[in-house]
């Protein structure tokens, strides 16, 4: 397999909609729907990328990505948040990530950008 992406998304279709179109793409992914879930697993698979929905039932993708940056491990591994009740510039604010894809997203248009950050 390719180059591995973690998602966090708590909506099973959108979920198994960015694993089916990633694996197409030939990446290894690993879904998680919550944060408790990500939090627990997540660390330990040496992701290439990171993708991320804001609203989750469990707490907020934007506090999952603060953790990431400040963290020295994934600190350097790019995160891409989604979210379709935030903007970019309100990511900019409250967390370091690398990308924002706005939802509801075209799945060429996010294969594009994740192939952009871990190429």
């Amino acid at each position: 397999m390719g180059k591995r992406i973690c998602v966090l998304e708590d909506n099973r279709d959108i979920r198994e909609i960015i694993e089916l179109v990633l694996h197409d793409e030939k990446y290894e992914v690993f879904t998680f729907s919550s944060v408790t879930e990500f939090n627990s697993k997540a660390f330990g698979l040496k992701a290439d990328a990171f993708l991320l929905d804001v609203m989750l039932p469990d707490g907020s993708g934007f506090d999952v990505c603060c953790g990431l940056k400040g963290n020295e491990i994934t600190h350097d591994i790019p995160v891409l948040m989604m979210s379709a009740n935030f903007t970019s510039t309100e990511m900019n604010r409250k967390c370091l990530a690398e990308d924002f894809i706005s939802k509801p997203f075209d799945i060429f248009e996010l294969v594009k950008r994740i192939e952009m950050h871990v190429s």
